[in-house]
């Protein structure tokens, strides 16, 4: 009896499994958007055409306490890997004022790019990025190789990007 419960359990944990891998990979986007974003400087960036350096897209909002609480950990990572060609745009919510994101990027001397998504359209080509934080670290190929909506694993999101900036190894 306790074998044919023990080999029970082992296949709904397997069915669990699978079935949480491919909602995930079915929920989500697996290549950067081909979208242009409007820096707050007024630049236009094409995303998909920073393919060749990893890319880290997070949305954020003036009003999301998480988001504030992550961005010293996105500017310690944009001062440790922009050298080596790491790009970081966070996307303020189409419901930011801009007056209020350009502040709160003057206050907090936040020196990676800031964009705003004034008609949401990004947060919609990103699969409806509209609750804040939604992070995706994008390879340098253009896949999509971390997502993650709330809280950002910085150690886990660090290591990616080192992996993504290793020097390839020649066999």
């Amino acid at each position: 009896m306790r074998s044919w419960t023990l080999v029970i359990g082992i296949c709904v944990m397997t069915l669990v499994a699978v079935s949480g891998y491919l909602w995930w990979r079915s929920s989500g986007l697996e290549e950067v958007p081909d979208i242009t974003v409007v820096t707050t400087s007024g630049e236009k960036l094409a995303l998909a055409g920073m393919r060749g350096k990893p890319l880290l897209v997070t949305f954020w909002s003036t009003t999301c306490p998480t988001c504030i609480e992550e961005m010293p950990h996105l500017i310690d990572l944009y001062h440790e890997f922009s050298p080596q060609g790491l790009r970081i745009i966070a996307i303020a919510s189409y419901y930011d004022p801009p007056n209020l994101v350009l502040a709160l990027q003057k206050r907090r001397g936040i020196p990676y790019t800031i964009a705003l998504d004034i008609d949401a359209r990004a947060a919609r080509a990103f699969g409806d990025a509209g609750v804040t934080p939604a992070t995706f670290l994008i390879a340098p190929d253009g896949h999509v190789v971390y997502r993650k909506t709330g809280r950002i694993d910085v150690q886990k999101v660090r290591h990616e990007i080192l992996t993504m900036l290793m020097p390839a190894r020649i066999s």
